[in-house]
């Protein structure tokens, strides 16, 4: 019988070492590639090994190993190490990011670990399960791997089917396993650059470990060692020791996953579709529909993935009769999807260079109207075409789709054209479906959910330093481009539509949140808010002078001057000269400079804190001092940061360009910088900050009698819970006791440890599990609904908001236990952020349709975490106020009242 037949514990695990098989597999399988040329050898070798390996009956435990990019722990013991190694050649690197959606889309684990390789990983693993008597077989055909073969430790090779238990490996090299070590230090490997014996090869290598034992008996022996492989030896030795710790596998390293955490899970079989559709695997894809199909039923229509143009028809719009007969298509549409191309993906200066629409799957219409290189056909003229097409543009009642339609929107207006109609955007559908299903952008979602190989904007404007503006693209490449993106938009939107027509909640949060936030978003956008340079550039120039004196003391306490930028630095005057405890390293084995191991080091020693300030200093300076002024539009006046609404998976906005929601509040230099958005004259800003607005959806969510009484009478409830678990009077609670209720009302609601709370507050442990446990037993709705949700999230697979939004969670049943907390923590608390998002996005809903209809000279001009900003006519102030406080408490779902800070000032920081 074959040796895998006869296993040796009743838990088998396999380890595919998949940086061997993809090198081999790529020099085995070549010419395959897919309709667009693109290779795919190496995918199809892999995967088909792999495949091999589960036919042949499921191990316990299984995982594919890849090397990841960059250095490891061996070029810090050796500079040189692969130093000969050619890059990878393109044909090869382009099909790794594939081939590893592919493997984990089969529901396989894959570990790629930064600063470690992929023998080192096999190796820890490999040796954890002989501890657990799990037997392991290493797919690979490296030598390097055959050191660690032992009882419970086999390898395999698939290409030669090559067999390798204690025995093989002394059959294969003449050595036991024990002695490989010593044996490829003699050697040397002339492909990862170690250094070896000159003229010391198998042989030789052998003979000696054979003569005198171990590679300690051949230096001992080193004298007597005859001729020139003799002097090649002694002049070599010292440098053994070097090439024995190369080649030696770390078999303690550390890593987020055991054994029993390699498990193989439900293939994602949509994903697969797509995938094999993409890359041409029709025999793959033919299998799994064909598996998938149910009794009586067919599976879906398969067919090979191909550049999307290559199935539709595009059409270039050059003349006005062409022009005419596609407007009369567009007015008899009942849904048109639509496009710009541009010169900018920053809205406010953006130009257009075309547009494009499909008004039904398989055709599109492409209209250039300002590609200006030298030899560029006559196009239509800008704003006469622009001018036909505001009628159906502005028109309510004719319905559009894009994908990210607010940039178009806001693109038009600089045109003098309001986009009304949007119904649907691509973009939010996919975010609304599954936030954390991945990227939500076009190209990703046409590959995911149609299975398209779209072309991408590098394709036609070209990479990096050499890309060229889309006015410089040549209208017979611009057009298939452009062409697609409508096309395309179209039919993701019969897909997504269709899925969230599956699911009404979702759909009404599509439909009744996300999608009429887009324009309210757009407006607040463009609207802007009025910055202060003069005063930004005089707090600059105190921050600068702050920093310095920081840099200063820092050098004055390390005794010499350093490079307070340079981690590498810090960490020889921290740890080198300093001698400070090292608290942690890097994955290459170097004392750690990160923030949290310099706060840690803080509490007790000056140096790092000093460091840390000057870290905080420099990020606001570089981020905010020196960037807003430079971001303030030339033809406004003000400063446009972009919303983004598909970034967070919790449902909560996010900003950039500028980042409003990283400007620190509780600091003096974080206040500073929001002293720098002003009113302008006539004008106050009005701040409006809902309060503790996810403890009070903890109070609903968890129905708690104490929390609930607390909110509907109006109590501080920080106060209230340091009563309840201190003991004591309301009146009594002293600074310190509310400082550490509050802590604990927002820790443990997030999830916070004991431990946790022990760090924040500075306390014991054993006195911080007894304020949680207090803090239960006065709460104990909290501590049941906690018990719950996580009960109910590890059985569904997702958490849902008061809305209906979700929030899915892949590891809440993760054998890995930190994952598994993570994903339970998440559980917890996405609901209330999710509902917190929920409840200010529509409260801008309600308050951008109240602005447009009031005579109230006033504008929303900022989203922060659970604030608003507005500009408003000092005139005005008392009735806005008023009103707006009304909106935005205003709610149905929740059992406790809502509460809003509300202030004013001529700058933001105080208004808020």
């Amino acid at each position: 019988d074959h040796p895998r037949q006869t296993p040796m514990t009743n838990k088998t695990m396999v380890l595919v070492d998949g940086s061997y098989y993809l090198f081999r597999a790529f020099h085995a399988v070549r010419g395959l590639s897919n309709r667009e040329g693109a290779p795919t050898g190496a995918i199809y070798g892999v995967i088909n090994m792999i495949r091999k390996h589960l036919a042949e009956g499921g191990p316990d435990y299984f995982a594919v190993i890849f090397d990841a990019k960059g250095r490891t722990f061996r070029n810090d013991l050796f500079a040189d190490y692969k130093a000969n190694r050619p890059p990878m050649p393109d044909e090869l690197a382009c099909q790794i990011g594939p081939l590893h959606e592919i493997i984990r889309a089969l529901g396989i684990p894959l570990l790629s670990i930064d600063g470690i390789e992929a023998d080192d990983v096999i190796a820890t693993l490999a040796r954890q399960a002989a501890e657990q008597d799990i037997k392991t077989i290493v797919s690979t055909g490296d030598k390097d791997l055959a050191q660690i073969v032992n009882e419970r430790v086999h390898l395999i090779n698939t290409m030669n089917n090559d067999y390798l238990d204690r025995a093989g490996v002394i059959k294969k090299f003449g050595l036991p396993p024990e002695r490989i070590v010593d044996y490829l230090a003699l050697m040397g490997d002339s492909v990862d650059n170690v250094p070896g014996v000159p003229k010391v090869g198998p042989r030789t290598a052998v003979k000696w470990l054979g003569e005198y034992g171990s590679l300690a008996g051949v230096i001992d022996n080193a004298p007597r060692i005859k001729g020139k492989v003799g002097e090649n030896l002694r002049e070599f030795l010292p440098r053994l020791a070097l090439s024995q710790k190369l080649v030696t596998l770390k078999d303690d390293v550390a890593l987020d996953s055991a054994p029993e955490d390699l498990t193989l899970q439900e293939a994602d079989h949509d994903t697969l579709k797509a995938l094999y559709r993409q890359w041409n695997f029709n025999s793959w894809l033919k299998q799994l529909e064909a598996d998938n199909a149910g009794p009586g039923g067919t599976a879906e229509a398969g067919g090979p993935a191909i550049a999307a143009g290559a199935r539709a028809r595009y059409e270039t719009v050059l003349s006005a009769g062409q022009l005419d007969k596609w407007l009369e298509r567009l007015h008899a549409a009942d849904l048109i999807a639509f496009d710009t191309e541009t010169t900018s993906l920053n809205y406010m200066e953006a130009r257009i260079v075309g547009v494009s629409f499909a008004v039904r799957e398989g055709e599109a219409a492409y209209v250039p109207l300002g590609h200006d290189y030298a030899d560029a056909p006559a196009q239509l003229p800008l704003a006469g075409t622009l001018a036909r097409l505001k009628p159906i543009l502005e028109d309510p009642g004719k319905a559009k789709v894009g994908q990210n339609l607010k940039y178009d929107m806001e693109v038009l207006a600089n045109y003098d054209i309001r986009l009304r109609g949007a119904a649907a955007d691509t973009m939010l559908a996919s975010y609304v479906l599954n936030s954390t299903a991945g990227r939500h952008d076009m190209d990703s979602l046409a590959a995911r959910y149609l299975g398209l190989s779209t072309i991408h904007y590098e394709d036609v404007a070209g990479k990096g330093a050499k890309q060229i503006p889309f006015s410089a693209v040549r209208i017979e490449d611009a057009a298939p481009y452009a062409g697609e993106d409508a096309e395309v938009t179209l039919r993701l939107h019969h897909v997504l539509a269709a899925r969230l027509g599956q699911t009404a909640a979702l759909r009404r949060v599509y439909e009744t949140i996300e999608m009429p936030l887009l324009s309210v978003l757009a407006g607040m956008e463009r609207g802007g808010v009025l910055l202060d340079p003069a005063r930004l550039k005089r707090q600059g120039e105190a921050l600068n002078a702050k920093r310095e004196q920081i840099q200063a003391e820092a050098h004055a306490l390390a005794g010499e001057p350093f490079n307070i930028d340079s981690p590498k630095q810090i960490q020889q005057v921290l740890y080198e000269r300093m001698e400070l405890p090292v608290l942690a390293k890097t994955p290459g084995g170097q004392p750690s400079t990160a923030e949290s191991v310099l706060q840690e080091l803080a509490g007790n020693y000056e140096l790092p804190a000093l460091i840390l300030e000057y870290r905080s200093l420099s990020k606001l300076i570089s981020t905010y001092i020196e960037k807003l002024p430079r971001m303030i539009n030339a033809r406004t006046g003000r400063v446009h940061t972009s919303y983004h609404q598909a970034v967070a998976a919790t449902g909560r906005l996010s900003s950039a360009a500028p980042n409003l929601q990283n400007i620190p509040i509780r600091t003096a230099t974080g206040r500073q910088i929001r002293r720098a958005f002003i009113a302008p004259p006539g004008y106050t800003l009005v701040a409006a900050d809902y309060s503790q607005i996810e403890l009070r959806i903890m109070a609903h969510l968890s129905g708690d009698k104490g929390l609930l009484r607390a909110f509907e009478q109006g109590r501080d409830i920080h106060k209230t819970t340091a009563a309840e678990v201190f003991g004591t009077g309301p009146e009594a609670v002293s600074a310190e006791q509310r400082r550490a209720a509050k802590a604990i009302n927002f820790g443990l609601i997030y999830g916070m440890s004991a431990f946790g709370l022990a760090r924040q507050l500075g306390i014991g442990r054993a006195e911080a599990e007894r304020y949680v446990n207090l803090y239960f037993a006065r709460y104990p709705g909290v501590k049941q609904y906690m018990e719950e949700t996580r009960a109910g999230a590890r059985e569904a697979g997702y958490v849902e908001t008061l809305y209906g939004r979700r929030l899915y969670l892949p590891d809440i049943k993760a054998r890995n236990a930190n994952r598994r907390q993570y994903a339970e923590r998440t559980a917890i608390n996405a609901p209330m952020q999710g509902a917190a998002a929920d409840i200010i996005k529509l409260a801008m809903i309600d308050i951008a349709g109240w602005l447009r209809g009031a005579a109230l000279d006033a504008r929303m001009i900022m989203q922060v975490h659970d604030e608003l900003v507005f500009e408003v006519n000092t005139a005005a102030l008392a009735e806005f106020k008023h009103e707006l406080n009304r909106r935005m408490c205003a709610n149905d779902r929740l059992r406790v009242p809502l509460e809003v800070a509300i202030g004013h000032g001529a700058n933001w920081d105080e208004a808020h």
